[in-house]
């Protein structure tokens, strides 16, 4: 008679499985995942992969919940444990920071922003839902900096959540064509300027 699997085997062979796509993904995008690369390399069947994962698209959803989860996990976790305001907008925009030297290589969420803005669909739609949630954490953290006094009683949110966000994505661009020092430089410039201009 066969084994049953036991539920907390299954669920670390999954997030194995996951660990080696996302990590898959960080070089070739999601659209470059191939359920045939992924059981090879963590030494399965594809059926095997397919156990877990009902169609690549639904691997290809798991690793982009992954890649948010972490990024979660490294930016604005971390943030939560500063008073509220600009200490904790601050801590937000240094901990990316930190995930945009660490991501130089390749980021999952940036990468899929890509792949997936012109097209339809259920990646297209998760994609879209990921970075609508992040804005929107972006966009609480400015209204709290301004119901603390810190930032002016006229900031609009949805607007200063847009330039930091601008901001991030020319630090991850410049970065990888000419080196994180000299975009870091040039970005953390451009913050303090930033802060300056919505302050009361």
């Amino acid at each position: 008679m066969k084994t049953a699997t036991h539920p907390g085997k299954r669920a670390a062979t999954r997030d194995t499985i996951l660990d080696h796509a996302y990590a898959l993904a960080r070089h070739d995008g999601l659209e470059g995942l191939s359920i045939g690369n992924l059981a090879t390399d963590v030494g399965m069947s594809k059926s095997g992969v397919f156990a877990h994962f009902g169609s690549r698209e639904d691997l290809q959803l798991a690793v982009l919940d992954t890649g948010r989860g972490r990024f979660v996990a490294k930016v604005l976790l971390p943030a939560l444990e500063r008073p509220r305001g600009l200490p904790r907008l601050r801590a937000i925009v240094a901990n990316w920071f930190e995930w945009s030297r660490e991501h130089q290589s390749g980021c999952v969420l940036l990468s899929a922003a890509s792949e997936y803005d012109g097209r339809d669909g259920a990646l297209h739609d998760g994609v879209v839902q990921q970075q609508a949630g992040w804005r929107s954490e972006l966009q609480k953290a400015v209204d709290q900096a301004v119901q603390q006094g810190h930032l002016s009683a006229g900031t609009d949110a949805a607007q200063l959540a847009f330039e930091i966000y601008a901001l991030m994505l020319g630090l991850h661009h410049d970065a990888g064509l000419f080196g994180f020092d000299e975009a870091g430089r040039r970005t953390t410039a451009a913050f303090e300027r930033l802060w300056r201009s919505w302050q009361t």
